[in-house]
């Protein structure tokens, strides 16, 4: 009887230490692999592509092309003039310059600082586009270091720092634009050609106060037309789905400007003889000297 009791108690004791080792090998099993489920989970998240914040991905603007402008023969061209007009962003009609997700200098500052458009000095030369501007250039004018000084709290010791301020876009609120108006016989029609685009910056003195206001670089129209057939605009009130690029709201002439000068033997600007209202006259006289150069050809 003793002997069956001892190999009871020791099958017992058996089982027991049986399933204690079995079950810390699970716990072990089960601590090990949680957090190795969990890390392929966020290696999952990690790698896959982030959620789509639309309806569809939208790559018909990406795969544009524009096409090239019809060539035009030297003997062709019966009249022609230069045209500079300014374009505030501030108006109601160049509010698209103006988007924050992506605003108009944002792309050319951008294309310009990769190296993907070329950009040009605002010096007589460049003006003509012939001087053109290294990536380093364009890096120092949109961002600039100045010194700052500081004290310290505790030991009141004089510290001086290093502050980088880079140019906001919303401090561009003007651009220019450098065009030709011409009239071409073979086709008989008054054309239209944008030669340049310069964003404009204000120049402040050390208190804040407005001295002037200068160009930052030139962007020959022609070579950023691929880059902005790319480019969204948008559309406020109407139809956000619309492909409308940048080319086409320069081709299509959708914004609102004024001229502040015309070719003339001076070399001058209308508000270096005019002010004030004045100065809208004399652009808005100017535009209508234009189209009606064009109805004047014509005999009825």
């Amino acid at each position: 009887m003793q002997t069956f009791i001892k190999w009871t108690c020791l099958c017992l004791l058996l089982v027991f230490s049986t399933s204690t080792a079995v079950l810390a090998q699970i716990n072990e099993n089960v601590e090990t692999q949680t957090p190795a489920a969990n890390t392929e989970d966020t290696e999952v998240i990690q790698d896959g592509e982030a959620p789509l914040d639309d309806i569809v991905k939208k790559d018909i603007m990406l795969e544009r092309r524009v096409l090239a402008y019809q060539p035009i023969r030297e003997s062709d061209i019966f009249w022609e003039k230069r045209i500079w007009r300014i374009i505030d962003v501030r108006e109601k009609m160049n509010l698209p310059f103006a988007y924050p997700e992506e605003p108009f200098f944002k792309i050319l500052s951008d294309a310009a600082t990769k190296g993907d458009l070329p950009v040009y000095s605002t010096d007589e030369e460049g003006a003509k586009f012939k001087k053109r501007m290294s990536t380093d250039d364009v890096l120092s004018m949109l961002s600039k270091t100045d010194t700052v000084v500081t004290f310290d709290p505790e030991t009141y010791e004089e510290k001086v720092q290093i502050v980088r301020n880079d140019i906001n876009w919303e401090d561009v609120k003007r651009f220019r634009l450098k065009e030709v108006w011409f009239f071409d016989k073979e086709t008989s029609t008054l054309q239209v050609r944008i030669l340049g685009i310069a964003p404009m910056i204000d120049v402040k003195d050390n208190e804040g106060n407005f001295r002037f206001e200068k160009p930052m670089f030139w962007v020959y129209y022609p070579q950023a037309r691929e880059l902005f057939a790319r480019h969204r605009v948008f559309t406020p009130g109407g139809n956000q789905n619309a492909t409308i690029s940048w080319e086409d709201l320069f081709e299509m002439r959708y914004f609102a400007s004024y001229i502040y000068k015309e070719s003339n033997v001076y070399d001058r600007k209308i508000e270096e003889y005019l002010q004030g209202v004045d100065l809208l006259m004399e652009s808005e006289k100017i535009k209508n000297e234009i189209f009606n150069f064009e109805h004047d050809l014509w005999q009825y």
